[in-house]
């Protein structure tokens, strides 16, 4: 009796690369929505006192876990994808417009800047009020704070959108015209690209109002998916 080893693989590879990504996704999704579910509003109802010890213990900790759970959900991600685009050989184009690749491609297109928020936006502010709550002098501190906030209210809107077109990759059909895929992912672009200035420009001018709650935060991100799943199936 021939015994199978079905790690042992290619698609065991890709296996193991999902399973990762599965694990460091819930680890940084959890911890996202655990910043701005729960410490969030808890950091908005205490005195100063206990805001600054939870900035010089805790918050030190859930930083640690919270952005290399991002680096190897990015990593791991990207990985699969371009297996599957190198498996594909000559037919890559056609993977890349194809239902799969529309799909999973926009949600990698979420997830990356998520990423790129994580640790180019709110791990390098968060990083000084951590510091200065541990009395380094640091300049700006609301502001930083402020910036990091509304990133991760960003991160925690696009979230919603990103899990929904990951799914949809293997599990709901979408149909795909070849032609229109560019007219796709240019929407996505800059719809991505006016979250990302809200996110960077909070402390310079007006913001959307309603990630600044909760409630608002959940609703946005659920619009945001029905509006981008009826833009998908009339695009598309």
């Amino acid at each position: 009796m021939e015994s199978s080893w079905a790690l042992f693989n290619v698609e065991g590879l890709v296996f193991l690369l999902r399973w990762g990504h599965f694990l460091f996704g819930i680890m940084w999704i959890g911890i996202l929505w655990y910043f701005n579910f729960v410490q969030g509003p808890f950091m908005a109802e205490v005195d100063a006192t206990v805001k600054t010890a939870v900035n010089q213990k805790l918050a030190p900790r859930n930083l640690w876990f919270f952005r290399w759970g991002a680096m190897g959900t990015f990593l791991t991600g990207w990985t699969i994808i371009l297996i599957r685009f190198a498996q594909a050989g000559p037919e890559g184009a056609a993977l890349a417009t194809s239902k799969w690749g529309v799909t999973i491609l926009t949600g990698a297109l979420m997830g990356s800047l998520m990423w790129f928020n994580v640790w180019f936006v709110i791990w390098p502010r968060m990083k000084k009020v951590v510091a200065a709550a541990n009395g380094e002098k640091i300049d700006n501190v609301p502001i930083l704070a402020r910036r990091a906030f509304l990133a991760s209210r960003t991160n925690t809107l696009i979230s919603i959108p990103m899990l929904f077109f990951m799914a949809s990759a293997s599990h709901l059909a979408i149909a795909v015209e070849p032609g229109k895929v560019m007219t796709w992912f240019c929407l996505i672009i800059v719809l991505l690209g006016l979250a990302e200035v809200n996110a960077l420009k909070a402390d310079k001018g007006p913001t959307i109002k309603p990630i600044e709650k909760v409630s608002g935060v959940i609703q946005m991100g659920l619009l945001l998916t029905i509006v981008l799943y009826v833009l998908a199936e009339v695009i598309l």
